[in-house]
């Protein structure tokens, strides 16, 4: 019996309903619009993220922090108070009496005068994080955006319909910090992609892809699943504004790692034509994949994928691989270990080691000190 219960604990498994992206959780008080249920039932919200740069901030070479400084402070939900309600609580943290008669109902009971909720919040100052409270609306009320519209000009938002929790099969609906991440490099480096042709693998929401777009010539943005490349071609859509001034076009399409060829029926949507396949394997320069190394398999299927497209390249091409170190607790080692991690790296390494006389590969690590331009936590794990 002590056998079996030693060898069942060397390969524990555990199943996870849902996977939740953590992203609009540090954004308090978001009001996130419900636009739709998807095809499996899922619903999809539309979000706003804010871009701290503009077309005339870029061309001028401000810097973000410049960009950032001398703005109002704005009043903060639960954890900071307005200016009018500091004025009303004094330093002992108490609420100022001056003006306020005991009143009396008809019995002669006392009815007590209830504090502001925002001065009985004064204790949640010194908390590190935002206390959050999201927003879900349902569609018909877009006036609720209003506010929002009002502050945001259309060059300085991305607009992206998502989901908020999933399966783990449907992570690729959500928005992860390693895309912001790479995003924000993209930007920093606008004059490097600038006009070039791009691949964007388990290109998810499309959120790096349309940032790409903004300098590029043209972007592939692929994953794979039918629901999820037709919300990937409607955030494109809805942003299409942004990618209009350069001139940069998107096509989503479908790239399946488990597969060796391109997927080309014409009856399936998404699908290559043989002319979409010559243009990218004759022009493509820069390959770009953000947070897609979760699962083992997957990773070995995505360097696979990455061999095979490079080898059939007519151009030398730099890859661009944006990740979030997730550590977790794991009976096995009794410690908090990153497996997924570990694993991607190991098989980095094989690749750079890779000696077929065909093909050389150079790995470079990319230091982030670089100008953070969207609103995200960019947190020492990326």
């Amino acid at each position: 019996m002590v056998d079996l219960a030693e060898k069942e604990m060397d390969n524990p498994t555990f199943r996870s309903d849902t996977v939740l992206s953590d992203v609009h959780l540090h954004c308090p008080s978001k009001r996130h619009l419900m636009v739709r249920l998807n095809a499996v039932g899922q619903p999809v919200f539309l979000s706003y993220f804010k871009l701290l740069w503009s077309t005339e901030d870029l061309a001028s070479g401000k810097h973000v922090r410049e960009m950032t400084t001398g703005r109002e402070p704005q009043c903060r939900s639960g954890d900071e108070l307005c200016d009018k309600d500091k004025s009303n609580v004094n330093k002992e943290g108490e609420f100022r009496s001056e003006g306020v008669e005991a009143l009396l109902d008809d019995d002669g009971d006392l009815e007590v005068v209830r504090r502001p909720r925002s001065a009985s919040d004064l204790q949640a100052e010194d908390l590190l994080r935002d206390i959050v409270c999201p927003v879900i609306l349902m569609k018909g009320k877009e006036d609720a955006f209003e506010d929002e519209e009002q502050e945001c000009t259309c060059s300085d938002v991305v607009k992206i319909e998502h989901t908020m929790a999933t399966p783990l099969e449907d992570v690729g609906k959500q928005v992860w910090r390693a895309a912001f991440l790479l995003a924000d490099y993209i930007l920093f480096k606008r004059d490097t992609f600038r006009r070039c042709s791009v691949l964007e693998l388990g290109g998810g929401t499309g959120i790096t892809s349309i940032i790409m777009g903004t300098v590029a010539k043209r972007v592939y943005c692929t994953d794979v699943g039918e629901d999820l490349l037709a919300m990937c071609e409607q955030n494109v859509a809805l942003n299409k504004h942004l990618m209009e001034p350069g001139g940069g076009e998107i096509k989503v399409k479908e790239l399946d790692w488990l597969k060796d060829e391109f997927c080309t029926d014409p009856e399936a949507p998404y699908s290559w034509s043989e002319e979409e396949i010559a243009d990218l394997l004759d022009h493509c320069s820069v390959i770009m994949a953000a947070d897609v190394f979760y699962d083992d398999d997957l990773t070995d299927a995505l360097f696979r994928t990455l061999y095979r497209i490079t080898h059939n390249l007519r151009n030398s091409c730099t890859v661009y691989l944006a990740l979030e170190k997730r550590l977790n607790f794991t009976l096995r080692h009794m410690d908090v270990t990153c497996e997924a991690y570990s694993h991607f790296r190991n098989t980095l390494n094989d690749l750079e080691n890779l000696q077929d006389g065909k093909m050389k590969y150079t790995v470079e690590p990319i230091k982030l000190d670089f100008c953070q331009f969207l609103v995200y936590e960019r947190i020492e794990q990326l």
